[in-house]
């Protein structure tokens, strides 16, 4: 019998690849009941299908919600929809082309490596603090505040007010889980009201004050007349943090749990970190990947591995599936840091490929490398639990010992 796919399952969430290479060998193109939505799961489709035009992230800049055969979205998640509907991540056509061709102007490379002195030395007090303790929850005490303090201080969010982020991201990506419940609604309906508010009170700020930080020259990005509105600036604001936090914390914590259950790559990190890092650090996101699943609507009939899926339905792309497919990697479910070829998706693919990647990536090595240096003799104190989500997958904690 065929693993079950069932991402309310904690025994799925803590370990879905089984249930993933079934899929792939029996049912690669299938749908899912309890969702309606279609399953994807092999690498070569589902990296394709991150390029095609004939899906989208949304439907509504072709048909309406009853020419798409869908429901009027809840009223009362307006506030949710408004918010999460003008970012980068649910655009398409003109005007997430026009978005992410400003925001791209002042999220570059160099002002990405402009902040490595500063990731560093956060990195580095983390893990020190850690270290002064014996130890404690990695996620709690190095994986949560890192990402956090990088994006607001690139933002220009004031430290005292830092503290007001992580619950607002926790209760707004709450809605990107499957089947939100009606509480996780009404939390991430509150978090995106008073997100929004401050925000907006901050770019006023920024609008008579400019400073050095990407929310004041987001504020005067403009390009041939063009200029991003107030509500495309809260919302890449609120995508920033959201989608770069989470991940980088996921990442982290998931990529400690994996090297703590492979001692034998552990060690070999250890012993040459400076060499091993990068691939590592790109290993560790396709070994276990935080974002397990990413939605895509058919806009047009489309033929999936000889599969016709019509227009109207809703694709669940399975990225956690794909990084393990062994048609793409060699040993896929083996943990191999020094793997050079590592074309995964954790980061997406296509027009919604992850602007923050270059930031990601520099978090991660120096977070990884702090406790690397710094902790040589970091170890596990009890296996770790799975939060319940399943879209976005990680620890509840992870607590070591120093």
């Amino acid at each position: 019998m065929m693993p079950e796919f069932d991402p309310q399952s904690a025994a799925f969430v803590a370990e879905p690849y089984q249930a993933y290479a079934a899929l792939r060998e029996q049912a690669p193109v299938v749908r899912y009941e309890p969702t309606g939505q279609w399953l994807v799961s092999r690498y070569a489709d589902v990296s394709a299908l991150l390029r095609d035009r004939r899906l989208g992230r949304v439907y509504t800049h072709r048909f309406s919600h009853a020419e798409f055969g869908r429901p009027e979205p809840d009223p009362a998640h307006e506030p949710f929809h408004t918010l999460n509907g003008n970012g980068l991540l649910d655009l398409e056509g003109p005007d997430h082309t026009r978005i992410r061709r400003l925001v791209s102007k002042v999220f570059t490379p160099r002002t990405v490596e402009a902040l490595r002195p500063t990731v560093a030395g956060s990195a580095g007090e983390l893990v020190d603090r850690l270290l002064a303790a014996g130890g404690g929850d990695l996620i709690a005490e190095v994986a949560e505040p890192l990402p956090v303090a990088v994006i607001a201080e690139l933002l220009g969010v004031p430290e005292t007010d830092r503290g007001l982020l992580r619950p607002w991201s926790a209760a707004i990506t709450g809605m990107f889980e499957l089947n939100p419940s009606p509480e996780t609604a009404r939390l991430a309906v509150a978090a995106s009201v008073e997100f929004s508010d401050y925000l907006r009170e901050l770019i006023a700020r920024r609008r008579s004050a400019p400073g050095p930080d990407l929310l004041s020259e987001l504020v005067q990005a403009h390009d041939e007349g063009e200029a991003l509105s107030e509500q495309e600036l809260v919302s890449t604001c609120v995508l920033l943090l959201n989608a770069g936090h989470e991940a980088t914390v996921n990442t982290t914590g998931n990529g400690w749990w994996a090297l703590l259950r492979n001692p034998g790559e552990l060690a070999r990190l250890r012993g040459a970190v400076d060499e091993l890092l990068p691939t590592a650090v790109e290993e560790l996101m396709r070994y276990d990947t935080p974002l397990q699943l990413f939605e895509r609507w058919v806009l047009d009939d489309i033929e999936i591995g000889g599969v016709t899926v019509p227009r109207g339905a809703e694709l669940a792309l399975l990225f956690g599936s794909a990084n393990r497919d062994p048609a793409r990697f060699t040993d896929p479910d083996t943990l191999d840091l020094g793997r050079t070829d590592n074309p995964h998706i954790s980061f997406g693919a296509g027009i919604h490929f992850c602007l923050g990647a270059p930031l990601a990536r520099m978090e991660l090595t120096e977070s990884f490398g702090a406790l690397l240096r710094r902790a040589p003799g970091l170890r596990l104190v009890r296996e770790p639990s799975w939060q319940p989500g399943y879209v976005i997958r990680g620890l509840t904690e992870l607590v070591v010992e120093l």
